[in-house]
């Protein structure tokens, strides 16, 4: 009896549910969507390196000390003698060794527009020899295998791209010079291009152009012949080789791969479930509002069935069930809207030159969750409302429909929304003025939560105030539809409350996070212009700067000098025998005039002259002065003992954790010949010069190496300010998904309202209201709404992002910068989203029938 009860009642109301039924929907959406791209993106990456990778591979070693990257000698790959390929094919059991050459820092360019021709960030360019194997990725689809000095074959993606084909010129620049070659053929990837633009020489010319060395390779793939198993062979190779090389078998080349590949891919998943999480948030408020409504409009309903005998368990579970039936249907949409969303994700992978199978994994992970978000988010967004229709007593019968249900409680609401709120912003304050950037992030987080939940709490309370201020003028400018637009939303705080939590939750959001990013370009174009001296900084993108490129740089007409910097992974033990993995900044004497040292003790010069600098945090954990003595250890027994000879002041993004000593330093141990190459190097206009032209000659001096970026100070300031832009587009995403889902909520709670208020509609209409002016009180009623979560969102963001950026004051962020013009903007678009989310409503509203109305019971 209790489920056709509730049957009847959820299919009675089906049109009132709909915009509810969305938010659950887009929840789920993501949820679902998410998973199903993750499990397929998962699958064909693991496709790929299954049927990819040797039995086993030998490469070099690893550099000893962390934080080295492909450039351990001199920029130069490391290798391995040609002899291992005869020694590992040679081994019992292996029936197929290759000699394999592959490189990260070569760069790719298209002569014909001298642009580079593989990505310019992100994903790598890879350059290496044509040498087919059992497993290939590849196969030629055009042209032939490149042969001799002077041919090289392209992936499809790369040629599509850089619209290339057979017979056109392609360039290689690495730091063993450019080189030049005319494609011969075009490989396409049987499975999956991981993003990376690959391109093939012969063994030979890679040998020679990309190794300098005939004799050598980057690995060996070596393959069984099925006598024995892989970790065998293992065991086999590595007793041959005597453990001075990196073994691995296919499952550990596998999970490497995949190791590679899950960075990028837990970084989209736990971005999507981030969009779910909003939408989750953001949706509760609009299912726990369209439930209080139609608990509200069925007051006479309920108490009759309390009269009839129905008890208060039962109707609180007439709701749930309703709530029940919502989350399976929601959650069933969504899991198939889900679908969709997972096959956007993949052609956008594609667009971007990542091609992930098209037949989506849709595996037993994917109903569960779907169903579990689905229907917990929904039963417990009902649970409140489904608990205020219970205590509804029989007298309530004859009430008049549509009375609000009793609010003895909200002294109690208040008192602990006082106390979360009051309790959150002590939080904020202790957070914000904490000593160390850990203890404040913490009470930072637990404050943001404590603060949320006080503003939703206390929610009525903030509408009875904040309304009738903000909607103070609508009389005199409106007329009578201002001052009835003004009591709507006063009549019922708590609906008002929850409606306007929605739209509150995203701008906290966003108005926090422009803060923050406000204030993070602010500190560190702050830093820039007080510690950066140089007038040029080149940097290049995928590689190292090399010899050619310094050389082109120190031979520009204007540059009084060049700076190099180097970086070189090294362990530095403090004479009370603490150690630490660290990468020291090798840097030429110049260093000092292109870069205004933040001295707290010691000489800036001195570090460039057989000493090291160390930042005042890493001098305080191990008690240093200047003049105590660092042991630096660069590995293979190159150690050396420098004195520390200043000390950086601490709160600066440039010189913290940062260790600088000369290039000549560093070379008294590594030869020369074995450091890698720059990072970056720095220029300085010679005096009397035009700094412009200057920068002009210097672009012009390097402009045959597209991969390299050429800026002045504020070319640099912008690349900052482009960085931390790319956090900022991720939050207004959020925001546009929370403001969809708020906009959902304002237009059900004004359909609800309107249908609650259809009698004293027609009443109104009936004592002369127009309908132009009943469309222009819902419409005004609306924007108050909205404006109201506004100023409250904004409130919230703006306690969270300056309690931020005083919690990071320490690590840099000096800087606090509100930006007025962003939360002005906001606000004015929160008005307009409230007026668009009462365009239906309105229109209905006046489309009733007067007498219809007023006899509507």
């Amino acid at each position: 009896m209790l489920l056709k009860t509730s049957l009847r009642s959820f299919f009675a109301h089906k049109g009132r549910m709909v915009l509810s039924l969305i938010a659950v929907v887009l929840s789920v959406a993501f949820v679902s969507g998410t998973l199903v791209f993750s499990n397929t993106a998962t699958s064909t990456f693991d496709k790929l390196f299954a049927s990819t990778a040797s039995d086993v591979a030998v490469s070099p070693a690893k550099p000893e000390k962390g934080g080295a990257n492909q450039q351990d000698a001199g920029g130069r790959t490391p290798t391995l003698p040609a002899a291992t390929l005869q020694q590992v094919a040679g081994l019992p059991g292996v029936k197929t060794a290759i000699g394999d050459v592959t490189v990260l820092d070569a760069t790719l360019v298209n002569p014909k527009t001298n642009k580079a021709a593989g990505p310019t960030g992100g994903a790598p360019t890879i350059v290496g020899a044509w040498t087919p194997s059992p497993r290939s990725p590849m196969k030629i689809t055009s042209g032939s295998a490149p042969v001799g000095a002077k041919q090289m074959m392209i992936d499809a993606d790369t040629a599509s791209k850089g619209k290339l084909g057979l017979g056109d010129p392609i360039r290689v620049i690495n730091v063993n010079g450019t080189f030049d070659y005319t494609i011969s053929g075009i490989a396409t990837f049987v499975g999956t291009n991981p993003g990376a633009a690959l391109a093939f020489t012969d063994l030979p010319t890679a040998q020679h152009d990309l190794l300098d060395d005939s004799a050598a390779y980057t690995s060996i793939e070596a393959f069984g012949d099925g006598s024995k198993t892989n970790d065998q062979l293992k065991a086999e190779v590595t007793a041959s080789l005597g453990g001075t090389f990196q073994v691995k078998t296919a499952d550990e080349q596998k999970a490497d791969g995949a190791k590679g590949v899950g960075t990028f891919l837990n970084f989209m998943k736990y971005v999507m479930l981030g969009f779910a999480g909003v939408s989750l948030l953001v949706g509760g408020f609009l299912i726990i509002n369209t439930f209080s409504m139609l608990v509200a409009q069925r007051t006479r309903e309920i108490g009759l069935m309390r009269a009839l005998g129905g008890s208060r368990s039962q109707v609180n579970r007439s709701v749930l069930i309703e709530a029940l039936l919502l989350g399976v249907i929601g959650s069933t949409l969504g899991m198939v809207a889900g679908l969709g969303l997972a096959e956007l994700l993949i052609k956008l992978m594609k667009a971007a030159g990542m091609n992930i199978a098209s037949s989506l994994v849709f595996t037993a992970s994917v109903p569960i969750a779907s169903y579990l978000v689905g229907i917990v988010i929904t039963v417990l967004a009902a649970f409140f409302p489904a608990r205020r229709a219970g205590k509804i007593s029989p007298m309530a019968a004859l009430r008049e429909h549509g009375a609000p249900v009793d609010g003895a409680g909200n002294r109690v609401r208040i008192v602990i929304g006082l106390v979360l709120t009051l309790g959150g912003g002590g939080l904020l304050v202790a957070g914000g003025t904490s000593s160390k950037a850990a203890t404040g992030g913490s009470l930072l987080g637990l404050g943001v939560v404590l603060t949320l939940i006080g503003f939703v709490v206390l929610g009525p309370l903030l509408a009875a105030v904040l309304v009738r201020g903000l909607g103070a003028a609508l009389p005199a400018l409106f007329g009578p539809s201002g001052k009835l637009a003004q009591r709507n939303a006063l009549r019922n705080p708590r609906r008002t409350g929850a409606t306007a939590a929605a739209l509150m939750i995203g701008l906290a959001l966003v108005t926090g996070a422009s803060v923050l990013t406000s204030s993070i370009v602010s500190s560190t174009s702050d830093e820039i212009d007080k510690q950066v001296g140089a007038d040029y900084i080149v940097i290049a993108n995928n590689s190292g700067l090399t010899p050619a490129m310094v050389a082109a740089a120190k031979g520009t007409s204007g540059i009084d000098h060049v700076t190099e910097q180097k970086e070189i992974p090294a362990t530095v033990t403090a004479p009370g025998g603490k150690s630490a993995d660290i990468m020291v900044a090798a840097v030429t004497p110049t260093f000092a005039q292109d870069f205004h040292f933040p001295v707290f003790a010691g000489s800036a010069d001195a570090a460039f002259t057989g000493g090291i600098s160390v930042d005042q945090s890493f001098a305080t954990d191990n008690h240093l002065s200047v003049g105590d003595k660092l042991t630096v250890d660069y590995g293979k027994g190159r150690t050396q003992s420098l004195p520390v000879a200043v000390i950086t002041t601490s709160g600066n993004q440039i010189f913290d954790r940062h260790f600088y000593t000369s290039i000549d330093t560093v070379s008294q141990v590594v030869p020369a010949a074995q450091l890698p190459t720059d990072v970056a190097f720095f220029g300085k206009a010679a005096a009397g010069t035009d700094v412009e032209k200057t920068f002009s000659a210097l672009q012009d001096a390097l402009s045959a190496y597209p991969q390299v970026s050429v800026q002045d100070q504020a070319g640099y300031k912008k690349i900052v300010q482009d960085q931390v832009n790319t956090l900022l587009y991720l939050i207004y995403g959020l925001l546009g998904l929370a403001i969809t889902v708020a906009v959902l909520g304002v237009v059900n709670t004004l359909a609800l309202s309107v249908v609650e208020r259809t009698r004293e509609i027609g009443l109104l209409r009936a004592i002369g209201l127009s309908r132009r002016q009943l469309r222009r009180m819902i419409r005004l009623e609306s924007v108050v709404i909205a404006v109201f979560g506004a100023v409250l969102g904004t409130g919230l963001g703006l306690a969270w992002g300056i309690t931020a950026q005083q919690v990071l004051k320490g690590q840099g962020l000096s800087v606090l910068t509100v930006p007025t013009t962003t939360i002005v903007v906001i606000l004015l678009l929160s008005a307009l989203v409230g007026l668009l989310a009462a365009l239906l409503p309105a229109f209905r509203a006046g489309r009733m029938n007067v007498l219809a109305a007023i006899a509507t019971d």
